[in-house]
């Protein structure tokens, strides 16, 4: 064979290979409330054991909705076209991360978390009481860790929620160990620092001037810092305690704007925003364990 016919059959063969990749079929995105729970998709049942009406749905929603313009399950089943809100049994998380369950909306209150491509009942306490969820951000680290740097430490409170209670509460509570390192979620500067003993509170508050925020760490052990200094986001600055608590723990607030102490309000009233978001933008997953 010449070398022009050599060069004529080669030139083929890769047109056929640039036909064959251009018709190739493409991987299918996801379409939401479609009734089919999908990769990408968080899909919850009206009954338990992923069984009755189904709504399978992409990215969080903050609030499931009531009336006509509410989230609706759309599958074959018992309690198809009912509101989602307060009726969900049980999910299927097929999103690419954890994904939270709220029992208030607004990303508030009590949660259930489902990890990637779990199936599962939602909690006593959640069933038929679920507002809305969140998908955690992948490579985010869980909030626990945030404050405690070990994946033993767990969140024993959420904001305006108790895992196994509701009720307000105007921060997130976490806890590990008693006299474990405590570690600064943000950069910032230190507003307030009260020692407390066992019978009164600690407060550690440290203003973040760019986001306009004051973090107030409640009930541990503060290092000696005076008012002023520098304090750098994963920084050691106390121990966990039980100081002005019933029992050892990090009380950790948001609060808007420069503070010096933690917010307390009634039990009907919430003064600080929900956090979920913010401290998910500033890498930590404030949801989903």
């Amino acid at each position: 064979m010449s070398a022009r016919s050599r060069i004529a059959v080669l030139a083929a063969a890769v047109a056929m290979i640039g036909t064959a990749v251009a018709t190739a079929p493409t991987a299918q995105a996801a379409t939401a409330r479609n009734g089919v729970c999908e990769t990408g998709e968080f899909c919850l049942y009206y009954n338990s054991g992923q069984q009755g009406s189904m709504v399978d749905l992409a990215n969080g929603h903050k609030d499931y909705g009531t009336g006509t313009n509410c989230v609706k399950f759309v599958s074959r089943g018992t309690g198809r076209g009912q509101c989602v809100k307060n009726n969900a049994a049980s999910v299927w998380n097929r999103e690419s991360a954890a994904v939270a369950v709220f029992y208030h909306s607004g990303w508030s209150g009590s949660i259930d978390t489902f990890g990637k491509d779990v199936k599962g009942d939602l909690r006593a306490d959640m069933k038929n009481e679920n507002a809305g969820h969140v998908v955690g951000v992948t490579g985010n680290e869980n909030f626990e860790y945030g404050v405690y740097h070990t994946r033993a430490a767990q969140v024993t409170a959420w904001f305006d929620g108790y895992r196994y209670t509701s009720g307000k509460h105007e921060g997130i509570d976490v806890a590990y160990q008693p006299g474990a390192p405590v570690y600064s979620m943000l950069n910032g500067t230190v507003t307030r620092v009260t020692e407390g003993s066992s019978g009164s509170l600690s407060t550690l508050a440290v203003y973040n001037a760019g986001f306009d925020k004051t973090i107030v760490y409640l009930h541990l052990n503060p290092l000696s810092f005076t008012v002023g200094q520098k304090i750098s986001r994963g920084q050691k600055i106390g121990t966990e305690a039980s100081r002005g608590a019933n029992g050892a723990h990090t009380h950790v607030e948001m609060r808007p704007g420069r503070q010096t102490a933690a917010t307390f309000s009634s039990d009907n009233v919430l003064v600080n925003p929900v956090p979920t978001q913010f401290w998910m933008d500033r890498g930590y997953n404030a949801c989903c364990q």
